[in-house]
């Protein structure tokens, strides 16, 4: 089977919901998309995986959500199908069940217990962190 020149994934990126994208099927346009070396992680029975980059912890990456109860990816991360030892483009019904999946954004606080986590809107992620929002602009607005 010939490897897909562009392939359709999922874009999970911190404190924002996923989206889908069309990407470059090769190794360098998938390593921008991640910002570093690429690591494979499947988790799930299905023909899909998650890459990440391979060092997003070690580079000091915010975390990004939560992988079942044992893990946690930090950084930009995409979910894209598997076929033979390629990268392939995810189905409709892939889209939806990993966008479900990831929808919420998540923010991360360290306890005495472990790291606590909850879902959030991408406006609360950004509150939480001290992410500056941009700004409306009320200068065309007449006044009433």
């Amino acid at each position: 089977m010939n490897k897909e020149k562009q392939i359709r994934v999922l874009l999970v990126r911190p404190g924002q919901y996923p989206e889908e994208r069309m990407v470059d099927n090769t190794l360098p346009a998938l390593q921008k998309l991640v910002g570093g070396d690429i690591e494979t992680v499947s988790p799930w029975p299905d023909r899909v995986c998650i890459v990440c980059d391979d060092e997003g912890k070690l580079k000091g990456k915010p975390f990004n959500r939560t992988l079942g109860d044992y893990d946690v990816l930090a950084g930009d991360f995409f979910i894209c199908g598997i076929r033979d030892d390629d990268f392939c483009s995810l189905t409709d019904t892939q889209i939806s069940r990993y966008e479900k999946l990831y929808h919420d954004p998540q923010i991360f606080l360290p306890t005495s217990f472990g790291l606590y986590t909850d879902t959030c809107t991408p406006q609360e992620y950004a509150q939480f962190n001290g992410i500056a929002q941009p700004s409306r602009d009320i200068s065309s607005i007449e006044e009433r």
